[in-house]
C-alpha cells in the first residue's frame, strides 16, 4: 500500500484517540497524502477539530465519537468507517491513557483498571474488528499500527500500569502480525518517547521538573514532536514498509539507545 500515490479510490485510514496530540498530527499527514481518514476519540469535540482542520487544508474525513473500551462502539466505528468511504485500508491505534503518578503501592485499583481497559482492551477490540473487516473485503490486506511506548519495551518506575499496558500492546502486536501477515495485514507499533502533546503538557504543568527531566532522558536532547511520530506511522502504512511486520519502532530521540 503506498498513502501518495493518486488513486481513482483513495485509500481510507482509521485513527483512534485522533482529536489531539499524535492522532491528530497522524491524520493531517494522511489526508494530506490523499487518504480519507476517519477520525475517532472520546472527546467528540477533538475529533470534530481535528476534522475540520484537515478538511480545511483539502483533505477527506469523518469524525466520530468512540469509547475503545466498549466493543459495540468499536464495530459502529468500523461499520461506518466502510459506510462512508467503502472500505479500510488502514488503522492507527493510539488511543490511550495515563494516569497514575506514583510507585505500584501507590496506584489504585480503578486507575489500574481504566488503564488496561483503554490501552490494552481498547487495542484488542478495535484490531479485532479491523482485521474482520480487512479480511472480509478482499484484496490488498491492510496494514495497522499500535501505538505503545518506550514504556513498553522496558520499566518505567512510578507508572507501573501504563507499563504493563504497553508491554501488552506490544504482545498483542507480535501475537496478531504473526498470525495474519499471510493474509497480507501487516501490523507493527510505534514506541514514542516523551511527545510533547496535551497529556504530557498536562503533566508537566502538574510537576514543573518533568520538562527537564524527559530532556535529559533524551540522548537528542529535546522532546519529540507528534508529527515526528505521525511521519513513522505514515512510512508503515507505506509500501516501502512492505516487508515490516511486527516491528516495534522507537520513536524515542535514542532514549532506549542508553
Amino acid at each position: 500500500m503506498d498513502s501518495t500515490t493518486n488513486e481513482a479510490a483513495p485509500r481510507v485510514a482509521l485513527i483512534t484517540g485522533g482529536g489531539s496530540g499524535i492522532g491528530r498530527a497522524t491524520a493531517l499527514r494522511l489526508a494530506a497524502a490523499g487518504m480519507c481518514v476517519v477520525v475517532a476519540d472520546i472527546d467528540a469535540a477533538g475529533a470534530e477539530a481535528t476534522v475540520l482542520a484537515l478538511r480545511e487544508a483539502g483533505g477527506t474525513g469523518l469524525a466520530r465519537r468512540t469509547d475503545v473500551t466498549r466493543s459495540d462502539q468499536v464495530d459502529a466505528l468500523i461499520a461506518a468507517a466502510v459506510a462512508a468511504f467503502g472500505r479500510l485500508d488502514c488503522a492507527f491505534n493510539n488511543a490511550g491513557i495515563q494516569e497514575e503518578h506514583g510507585r505500584l503501592l501507590d496506584c489504585a485499583e480503578d486507575v489500574f483498571d481504566r488503564t488496561m481497559a483503554v490501552n490494552v482492551k481498547g487495542v484488542w477490540s478495535c484490531m479485532r474488528a479491523q482485521i474482520r473487516q480487512m479480511l472480509a473485503q478482499g484484496g490488498g490486506g491492510g496494514a495497522i499500527v499500535n501505538t505503545a511506548s518506550v514504556a513498553g519495551l522496558r520499566g518505567a518506575p512510578s507508572m507501573a500500569a501504563y507499563a504493563a499496558s504497553k508491554h501488552a500492546v506490544v504482545g498483542l502486536t507480535k501475537t496478531a502480525a504473526a498470525e495474519y501477515a499471510n493474509k497480507g495485514i501487516r501490523i507493527n507499533a510505534v514506541c514514542p518517547g516523551v511527545i510533547r502533546t496535551p497529556m504530557y503538557e498536562r503533566i508537566a504543568a502538574a510537576d514543573p521538573r518533568t520538562a527537564a527531566i524527559a530532556q535529559r532522558m533524551h540522548p537528542i536532547g529535546r522532546i519529540g514532536e507528534a508529527d515526528e511520530v505521525a511521519a513513522t506511522v505514515e512510512w508503515l502504512f507505506s509500501d516501502a514498509a512492505s516487508f515490516v511486520l511486527g516491528q516495534t519502532i522507537a520513536v524515542d530521540g535514542g532514549f532506549t539507545a542508553s
